[in-house]
């Protein structure tokens, strides 16, 4: 995990623990997924939105590569039903404006979720990919090989144009 995600994942966990929420453990499917659509969008400008953004909802996903992304890392799309992807855009990736974009904004609420046990985090140029992962069988994020795994995409259109920005 790249310092840019480590020091954000330390960050959130800080901001759990004062909340009496467990801290979120590392996911490795979920990290390959987010360094993938990290790098899928590292060249799409950054905008600022509002947290609307996240993606859920077992819809479909606005990334171009989903499919490939998805087999690469190892995750049954069709059997997918918890977990959240959270996407960002700070320039530079400033640590304190990042974990402020995840805490202090609409995307707080998952982060203070405790239904949410595991992240996977994954960082290109200014945007910050982070996705959370549920204890449950369809939130895990477990390999295809064994049938489980986990991701609600959703409704954004055009996500590949947003991110959030603090300045």
């Amino acid at each position: 995990m790249a310092n840019d995600e480590s020091t954000l994942l330390q960050g959130l966990n800080s901001y759990r623990s004062s909340l009496k929420l467990p801290p979120l453990t590392k996911n490795k499917q979920a990290g390959c997924l987010a360094d993938e659509l990290a790098e899928e969008v590292k060249d799409h400008p950054c905008v600022a939105t509002t947290a609307a953004n996240a993606i859920r909802s077992g819809t479909g996903s606005p990334f171009v590569n989903y499919p490939k992304i998805l087999k690469k890392c190892d995750i049954d799309p069709n059997k997918t039903t918890d977990g959240i992807i959270l996407p960002v855009c700070v320039k530079k990736l400033v640590p304190t404006l990042v974990l402020t974009n995840y805490t202090r904004t609409g995307y707080g609420r998952y982060i203070n979720d405790s239904r949410f046990t595991g992240a996977g985090l994954g960082s290109e140029d200014d945007w910050m990919v982070v996705i959370l992962t549920t204890s449950t069988p369809g939130g895990s994020f477990a390999s295809s090989g064994v049938g489980v795994s986990c991701m609600l995409i959703g409704h954004v259109i055009g996500l590949l144009l947003l991110g959030l920005v603090l300045a």
